[in-house]
């Protein structure tokens, strides 16, 4: 009976297996490998328009550098989740924090002065103008 119970998993006794989803609760709740930056760039009328994934971050954890034509999006996050049973006695507690960071580069460098952010619905949007681009000087030689 042994040698048929090794064999056929599927035999299993069902409180046994019952009882091992009832102490081991579902994972449905955010992780941080769910935490990514998607991003969209598209160029348009003498500017980039940058439209980048954050879903459930808070503004105030946004950063935002532009260096010549490297943007860098640093951005973290934190949550604490308690569930509570009756009269209040807490059954499970949940807490994460992470960041994440992303960075690209563009064809040109974006004048810094003008660029504008807003963050609203979980999306980042970046209007970055264009730096007018100085043309080459030739240099007589002597």
């Amino acid at each position: 009976m042994a040698s048929l119970r090794l064999f056929e998993p599927a035999l299993t006794d069902p409180f046994d297996t019952m009882l091992r989803r009832f102490v081991a609760p579902m994972r449905t709740d955010r992780t941080l490998d769910d935490l990514d930056i998607r991003v969209d760039v598209v160029e348009k009328e003498g500017m980039y328009k940058v439209r980048a994934d954050l879903p459930g971050v808070k503004k105030e954890d946004i950063n935002v550098r532009i260096d010549g034509n490297l943007v860098q999006i640093d951005a973290e996050t934190k949550g604490e989740k308690e569930f509570k049973g009756e009269g209040g006695k807490v059954l499970r507690s949940e807490r994460y924090y992470g960041s994440v960071s992303r960075s690209f580069t563009l064809a040109q460098d974006v004048d810094e002065s003008k660029a504008i952010a807003k963050y609203e619905d979980g999306v980042l949007s970046l209007d970055l103008p264009k730096k007018a681009t100085t043309e080459a000087k030739k240099l007589t030689v002597q």
